[in-house]
């Protein structure tokens, strides 16, 4: 969140953006995915940038710098991080708590609605080696009050240090925000539906999930198999308990979703077909197979949301997957632009994409050629079922160019959408080595890095003419 950051954001003021669209920033867990989070609010310590650190007296260069980060810097080395940096930060942290400053004990309180469970569960978790909560003992897994204020006066100095460590990450957050705001650009977050089993967000409040009496689950998230995935897209996270939410005016989705609208201007809510029904597989299960659709919380979910923001909120249906009547009812009810992606626009397995091609959307929508569960624009090109391909190549009016990211993303740009989302990949024109994510898979995801000197003036240039030629020039 340093200088790299601030570069980012001058790149895209001078290719005339108006947003920066973001991954999750809570802090990655199993498989390194951003959409599994220890906390649906901490941030992501491996995002903390240490030469700021080093400039307000916190780290020295002897800290950090002279530490191996990776033999390829291309590619984040999480097992590096997640081994050096904590032991960095720590040393960070221990210096702001022998002078902390003024903000520091306001940050705490504000917070602590999240902070102190948060907190709690960190240490605890590095005590028990990384084990996942239900793993622990009885009297902590299940929140006994007297083993919780024995752990909390034992580990109360690595309590501290993790207050310290969330406080150093949203300050620097406040700060690229401030950053990006006074260089015209707004920043789009992004929310997954569903928690990390393995998180606070779960060990802190077990009754707003699908549990039974022992704090194990009886269902759980995934997809149904489809002509994608035969076997459906198992994800293992625990369902919320929509009825227990609903008893108490969604309380916990009102503090999830509030505390988002204080990081982001606009958030994308990931898996929005999930809130008209969502699919429950019987825990334990290979497959989703024995799977079945349950109804969701509906309308009524952001109706009290709204009333909560005390305005419509500012957000972005991720409506893609198995979409019925109802959730597209459920979308067109609350307002929200829903997303079209063009790769998927030319897929001949299916007959509703054609939807999505760029002459047929309409302006209330968000308009991507790919996400980051997508090939890149070249990379889908090279791999994608040769139907699609001659489809495409007809309809982009390619010829014999081979320039498919320009070509696709002129049209999304072309195209009536209120807001059109490139991925940095497709404007450097990588191949599927620029691929962030794939589905259904584990290991080698999540690792892609943006290099110094790629984002060049005469990249920028050629963006900013193309946003002038489509009449969406942020000034």
């Amino acid at each position: 969140m340093g200088a790299a950051a601030r570069e980012f954001l001058l790149f895209l003021e001078e290719a005339g953006q108006s947003y920066w669209q973001v991954l999750p920033l809570g802090e990655t867990s199993f498989g390194d995915s951003p959409y599994q989070s220890f906390s649906s609010f901490a941030g992501n310590p491996y995002l903390i940038d240490l030469d700021l650190l080093r400039e307000e007296g916190l780290l020295t260069p002897e800290d950090y710098q002279g530490l191996p980060w990776g033999e390829d810097p291309r590619r984040v080395d999480y097992a590096l991080l997640y081994r050096q940096r904590r032991q960095v930060l720590r040393k960070a942290a221990e210096r702001l708590l022998a002078a902390p400053p003024a903000e520091f004990a306001p940050f705490c309180r504000e917070n602590a609605f999240w902070l102190e469970d948060y907190a709690l569960f960190t240490a605890l978790k590095a005590r028990q080696d990384g084990d996942p909560w239900w793993n622990w003992k009885d009297e902590l897994r299940l929140r006994q009050p007297e083993a919780l204020e024995a752990a909390r006066a034992e580990l109360r100095h690595e309590l501290c240090l993790h207050r310290a460590v969330q406080f150093l990450f949203f300050r620097q957050w406040n700060a690229l925000r401030a950053f990006a705001h006074a260089h015209g650009v707004s920043l789009i977050g992004d929310l997954p539906i569903y928690t990390a089993s393995d998180s606070a967000d779960v060990w802190s409040a077990p009754e707003q999930f699908q549990l039974d009496g022992a704090g194990h689950p009886t269902e759980v998230a995934g997809c149904p198999p489809d002509g994608f995935s035969p076997d459906g897209q198992l994800w293992g996270n625990y369902l919320f308990d929509w009825e227990r939410m609903a008893g108490d005016g969604y309380r916990w989705w009102q503090r999830r979703v509030l505390f988002q609208l204080r990081l982001y201007d606009i958030l994308r809510i990931d898996h929005f077909r999930g809130f008209d029904a969502y699919y429950a597989i019987p825990a334990g299960d290979a497959t989703t197979r024995n799977g079945r659709w349950r109804p969701g919380p509906g309308i009524a979910l952001f109706r009290t949301l709204t009333a909560a923001y005390g305005k419509p909120l500012p957000i972005i249906a991720e409506d893609l997957g198995f979409l019925s009547d109802s959730v597209r009812e459920l979308v067109q009810a609350t307002g929200y632009p829903g997303m079209k992606v063009l790769e998927l626009a030319f897929d001949s397995r299916d007959s509703g994409a054609s939807e999505w091609l760029p002459h047929r959307i309409g302006e209330h929508c968000v308009v991507y050629t790919g996400t980051h569960d997508n090939d890149t624009i070249l990379g889908w090109a090279a791999t994608a079922p040769a139907a699609d391909v001659a489809f495409a190549r007809d309809y982009l009016k390619l010829g014999d160019r081979q320039d498919w990211n320009w070509a696709m993303m002129d049209a999304a740009w072309e195209s009536p959408a209120e807001l059109a989302v490139m991925q940095v990949q497709d404007l450097l024109g990588l191949g599927h080595e620029g691929r962030m994510n794939t589905p259904s898979t584990l290991g080698g995801n999540w690792l892609w890095r943006l290099l110094p000197g790629e984002l060049t003036e005469d990249l920028a240039r050629t963006v900013r003419e193309r946003m002038e030629r489509f009449g969406r020039v942020s000034y």
